[in-house]
């Protein structure tokens, strides 16, 4: 079984992510969504919150190439994340070239760390490539439409935590 994990922190969820997710399911049999509990980034959503977003919106999304998706909360390292579920392949999404300068050195420490796990990258979809969480919650902080970003249901947790604002003014 070729296990693969998805690591991020997911604060919150987007439709990028879920067009990596999708795409990373072709790959492997099961894939583990990694929610790292990064206290340091200061997430505006809990970890259970993030999981629990993102168990509903990958709901039935591994189906179409027959695998299984699951979330794994973790606040380890990395390579011992994927030790812990089994993991071979670590996914990573790339949106830019700035990403990839972040992505390599990862990679050198993770293959240093464990030589026998292996990192794969899938580019963003063009129409994926500029969004960021850290815009997302911006963008919804002040009041914007974060509804081409993320999932209704995302969205509504965003318009929810800022009291009201993030839907956008008519």
């Amino acid at each position: 079984m070729r296990i693969g994990l998805y690591p991020g922190t997911f604060d919150p969820v987007t439709l990028g992510h879920l067009d990596i997710v999708r795409r990373a399911t072709a790959l492997v049999d099961r894939l583990v969504i990694g929610v790292a509990i990064n206290r340091d980034k200061g997430p505006l959503f809990s970890v259970e919150d993030r999981a629990a977003m993102i168990e509903a919106e990958c709901a039935g999304l591994g189906a179409e190439h027959g695998a299984q998706v699951v979330v794994h909360p973790f606040e380890n390292l990395l390579v011992d994340c994927a030790r812990d579920v089994g993991a071979t392949i670590i996914v990573r999404g790339l949106r830019a070239v700035a990403d990839f300068e972040y992505e390599f050195q990862m990679v050198g420490m993770n293959r240093h760390l464990d030589p026998g796990i292996e990192t794969v990258f899938l580019m963003a979809d063009a129409q994926h490539q500029a969004i960021a969480s850290r815009l997302v919650k911006e963008i919804a902080r002040l009041g914007g439409d974060v509804g081409a970003f993320v999932s209704p249901a995302v969205r509504d947790a965003l318009v929810a935590r800022f009291g009201g604002a993030g839907g956008g003014r008519g």
